[in-house]
């Protein structure tokens, strides 16, 4: 008070300047604020209205699309996957038909074993959900968190290879500036994912389908050009194993065959990616989901089963410097000037699929992170949209996190491909698992086939347990262990996430009940009264008992001095709530109702009052929109909001709470308004 009393002491003449300055100074706020607007809106786009009936049509995938979106991932592994499991078997390159073979075979077995989580969770979540859903929340967050890792590995191993693989057609002196390359890749496909994921696709199709015509091309011709070896193949192979099992015994070559088979595991990265982003999917989602991995099993186990029958049928031997498929495409394209020049387009299209394959991370990652938001593991900022409707926090976590471990490993695609190609499998294994154990507990309510898909489950799953097992003890020195000290540290975080939310659910739970205090049915309306009187303009939340506080303090604190009540809330649309029409139906319900009950509660005690709503992606955007609108129609008002106090405010409860109070605090007060936080303790 004796602040006011000075200021309205000072002369005008003395106060002018001084109101001039202020006004110059919000007036270059404004400005920058307004030209941050407009160059973010030139990057990512313009906003999207998530309400418009189309707009599910507009961002969802058809099969095609999704094809090239989540299959790149699985199809770029036939680049360094193949080359894996045949180097393994060393002299004993005969064993290669075998290994391609089962390849084949495995890619088809993991493909319909996805195919059931399609059908089980049409909603998404893949083998996050498998996990949670049938063997329980703790299988569940061990899931997800070899999914976060796993995906973050695919952004930074992908950008790495993709870029060794051009600066492998430069020359030497160039290398210095294979890091920046990187760095500016992987930046480069975040910004292009911000925009949205459909344009991202859309941007990265040529490549995808580049590559696909040119392997399949080579494949065919390379096949064709030998197919005098191919007649002669199968005999040979089984007589030279003969030949082997005979010197060195059936139980070592059968050793050796698991071994290169399950080296060559990364060959399967990436098929879970469907069942993971299903919610991403046009309607019908489970038709479409199906033709999705349809379209990845028949790409995958061709391309991959192909190569490594190229590499057997033109005897490719390892050359310093080259990977075996740069090897094999020399050898059937040879040394014309026509045959290096679509060496060169081949090896291009190669690296350019790896990129397409870092983008299925930016694409699968986000959508995993906010399943388990949901579910109260992870900050609950990761489940928020964007106003182009992507999930731009974890997409901006992911790009961080493969920025970083790309700087750590310095871009080694060797050391990268260990950590990659653990977490995945423990995915696989999981949900195979899980699966086996719905159809054993639903044998009398399921299908007369039950007894087909739990056997098709259990055999699945020990493959990919055994793949796991061989590649986590060959590889566990190596760089193994890494994969597996991070993955726990992830749950570890995560637990203590979801304890520190269930604890203050439990409250607010408690909170609700004991402040949400009923209402008549039939209740006396006020109108409002003359809008210069004293007006209380009050956020609401989701929780009745944080809003009651805040209205109860209000009276408390200014006894009978505001004559109008103005309840404003936002609702959010999010990854839930975005599902589909239901959804953004229900959440507009739970909105409109949750307005009502203060309303009616004011209206029960005399009071006028009344409600507005807003809807969008941002919070704060659309209660500082509400206020505005309130503070024009009622100019003698005061706003309020509650803020969530613990009693150990620390860096972690910041970043798990929103924090929006203060947020929206700061924002009025650069519009000259003023905000009351009334602090609830908790």
């Amino acid at each position: 008070m004796v602040c006011i009393w000075r200021i309205s002491c000072i002369p005008k003449d003395e106060l002018g300047p001084t109101l001039e300055y202020d006004d110059k100074i919000r007036g270059l706020n404004g400005y920058a604020m307004s030209l941050y607007a407009r160059i973010r809106q030139w990057v990512i786009g313009d906003p999207i209205n998530p309400f418009n009936p189309y707009m599910l049509r507009h961002v969802s995938l058809v099969a095609f699309l999704a094809w090239i979106g989540l299959g790149a991932d699985g199809l770029s592994s036939s680049c360094y996957g193949p080359e894996e499991a045949f180097l393994a078997l060393g002299s004993h390159t005969h064993l290669a038909l075998f290994i391609a073979l089962a390849t084949a075979i495995t890619v088809f077995i993991i493909s319909l074993g996805y195919n059931q989580v399609i059908e089980l969770f049409p909603s998404g979540g893949g083998g996050y959900k498998v996990a949670t859903s049938l063997l329980g929340s703790w299988a569940g967050v061990v899931s997800g968190a070899a999914l976060i890792i796993d995906y973050i590995l695919t952004i930074t191993v992908s950008v790495a290879s993709g870029v060794d693989a051009l600066f492998s057609l430069m020359p030497q002196n160039f290398l210095f500036l294979r890091m920046p390359a990187e760095i500016f890749l992987l930046l480069f496909l975040m910004v292009l994912n911000l925009r949205g994921m459909k344009e991202s696709i859309k941007f990265l199709m040529p490549i995808f389908l580049g590559f696909v015509i040119v392997h399949f091309g080579l494949i065919v011709y390379g096949i064709v050009a030998h197919r005098g070896g191919l007649m002669m193949i199968v005999p040979e192979t089984i007589a030279e194993t003969g030949r082997t099992a005979a010197v060195i015994g059936w139980f070592p070559v059968m050793a050796l065959m698991l071994h290169a088979y399950s080296l060559g595991s990364g060959t399967y990265t990436g098929l879970e990616a469907v069942s993971n982003n299903v919610n991403q999917l046009s309607e019908p989602r489970v038709r479409t989901g199906k033709w999705t991995m349809i379209y990845m099993a028949v790409s995958l186990s061709f391309t991959a089963a192909g190569i490594i029958l190229l590499y057997l049928l033109w005897n490719v031997t390892p050359v310093t410097g080259k990977t075996l498929n740069a090897v094999v495409f020399h050898n059937i394209l040879g040394d014309s000037g026509f045959g290096r020049g679509m060496l060169s387009v081949t090896l291009i299209l190669e690296a350019g699929l790896l990129f397409v394959a870092a983008n299925t991370g930016f694409l699968g990652g986000p959508s995993v992170l906010a399943n388990m938001a949901m579910d109260g593991w992870v900050p609950n900022r990761f489940r928020h949209l964007s106003t182009r409707l992507v999930i731009q926090n974890g997409l901006i976590m992911f790009g961080v996190s493969a920025l970083l471990l790309l700087i750590w490993s310095r871009g080694s695609v060797r050391l990268l491909v260990v950590l990659y190609s653990i977490n995945v499998f423990i995915t696989f294994s999981l949900s195979l698992l899980g699966l086996s154990v719905y159809w054993i507990k639903q044998r009398e309510r399921a299908s007369p086939y039950w007894r087909m898909r739990l056997t098709f489950s259990l055999f699945a799953c020990f493959i990919t347990t055994g793949i796991l097992c061989v590649t986590l003890v060959s590889k566990f020195r190596s760089g193994g262990w890494v994969t597996i000290a991070l993955t726990f540290a992830v749950v570890a975080v995560c637990f203590v996430i979801r304890r520190h939310y269930h604890r203050v659910n439990q409250k607010l739970a408690a909170i609700d009940a004991q402040l949400k205090i009923p209402v008549m049915e039939e209740k006396p309306v006020r109108l409002m009264s003359d809008p210069l009187a004293p007006t209380a303009v009050i956020f609401v939340g989701k929780s009745f008992g944080v809003g009651m506080h805040t209205l109860l303090s209000i009276m408390r604190i200014f006894p009978r001095y505001f004559h109008n009540f103005v309840f404003v809330s936002a609702g959010i649309v999010d990854v839930s709530s975005f599902a589909g029409k239901e959804s953004l139906e229900e959440m507009r319900r739970q909105v409109y109702g949750t307005l009502q009950y203060f309303v009616d509660y004011c209206h029960q005690y005399g009071l006028s009052a009344q409600s507005e709503a807003s809807f969008g992606t941002d919070t704060v955007d659309q209660l500082l929109q509400l206020a505005d609108q309130a503070g024009k129609k009622f100019p003698n008002c005061i706003y309020f909001a509650s803020r969530l106090v613990f009693e150990s405010d620390n860096w972690m409860t910041r970043m798990l709470h929103n924090e929006t109070p203060t947020t929206l605090q700061r924002q009025l007060h650069l519009m000259g308004r003023e905000l009351m936080i009334l602090p609830m303790r908790i």
